[in-house]
């Protein structure tokens, strides 16, 4: 089976960025690694820049999404997962990065790095070249909007809403 290749250019604009890789064939993120040592305080929010630029062809966007073993096994959550960045944008790749840990749980005297286990309370420090996150490049379908005056004759309405399937 075929896929598409898109080409994207980069601009390293941190001689320590890491240029994202597919871990494994057939993967549909590729790692994104931080270029600089990061700490994030208990319930801080901060950006862990990536050092790159992209030029994201028009109809394409790139999303940012948690890796999971990050979301398993510690505190770290990127709160606007996924985050879009659009094929306009230039500026540096940062990745918007939160520590949940509760601070009455946290132990004030030790560091804990993304390879720590069992998602334990306090300051976190990201080293340079952690891969923090990953990148999906997708494509993107364009809304024409049309007003009508009814939908309900248009399809099958379900029905439903929030919950009405269960939890």
């Amino acid at each position: 089976m075929s896929s598409d290749i898109v080409q994207v250019s980069f601009e390293k604009c941190n001689p320590g960025a890491i240029v994202p890789q597919y871990a494994k064939d057939g993967d549909a993120g590729m790692d994104l690694c931080s270029c600089e040592d990061i700490t994030i305080h208990p319930q801080q929010t901060v950006l862990v820049p990536v050092g790159l630029k992209v030029a994201i062809p028009y109809g394409y966007e790139i999303q940012i999404r948690p890796r999971s073993g990050i979301s398993l096994n510690t505190m770290l959550r990127i709160p606007n997962a996924p985050g879009t960045i659009d094929c306009g944008y230039r500026n540096e790749i940062n990745v918007i990065m939160h520590n949940s840990s509760i601070p009455s749980l946290s132990d004030s005297d030790e560091e804990l790095t993304l390879s720590s286990k069992g998602s334990r309370h306090g300051t976190y420090v990201i080293h340079k070249g952690d891969r923090v996150a990953q990148m999906v490049l997708a494509k993107v379908s364009y809304v024409d909007w049309i007003e009508v005056d009814d939908v309900s004759s248009m399809g099958e309405n379900r029905g439903g809403g929030f919950g009405s399937t269960g939890i």
